[in-house]
């Protein structure tokens, strides 16, 4: 039996909305192309072009169909796309998936992020195929430890040397939220 390619939703939060990328999009590909840091921990390419950017979107719009994740353009209010976020399935990790996300950095410290990653998460702990949402966070990464913090998650401690960046190990520190059942399994004892 063949199963069909789940849709991606858009959902609304306080101050964005999350929606599937558009070619429309491509300006704010090309600034975060510019950041120094998010091409390192991202799929954004560096100093990227027009033509980049549409392949960056068409990347994300991929994910879904190739049961690789959920990626969604964060907007604002006027429908302007200033960041992105995404649940991600971990290979293996049965019931788990990660989520990232980045605000490109002449829209930072207005709360998107914030409203962004809780209105994901409110959305992810109702799928009934998912127990807990995990985030990876650099320590010195205090904007966006505060953020997965104020969205609700629990850091769980420090992964030493967890990931690559830039061909470097890094350390990152674990949070995570569980979803309703995964929180009432715990309770229960189950």
């Amino acid at each position: 039996m063949t199963s069909s390619v789940p849709s991606l939703p858009t959902l609304t939060g306080e101050k964005v909305t999350l929606r599937a990328w558009r070619r429309s999009d491509t300006a704010i590909v090309v600034e975060a192309s510019q950041d120094p840091l998010i091409p390192l921990l991202t799929s954004v390419p560096t100093n990227s072009d027009e033509l980049a950017a549409l392949a960056f979107i068409e990347r994300q719009h991929k994910r879904l169909h190739d049961r690789a994740g959920y990626a969604f353009a964060i907007a604002d209010h006027d429908d302007n796309a200033v960041g992105h976020i995404g649940l991600f399935f971990i290979p293996g990790g049965s019931g788990r998936v990660s989520a990232g996300y980045w605000i490109a950095s002449s829209r930072r410290r207005q709360g998107l992020a914030r409203d962004a990653l809780t209105t994901l998460t409110s959305w992810a702990i109702t799928l009934e195929e998912l127990d807990r949402v995990e985030l990876y966070v650099e320590p010195w990464n205090e904007g966006s430890w505060r953020v997965a913090e104020q969205a609700g998650y629990e850091r769980e401690g420090l992964l030493r040397a967890w990931k690559r960046v830039g061909g470097q190990p890094r350390d990152m520190y674990m949070y995570s939220r569980l979803t309703r059942r995964a929180s009432v399994a715990d309770v229960c004892g189950d």
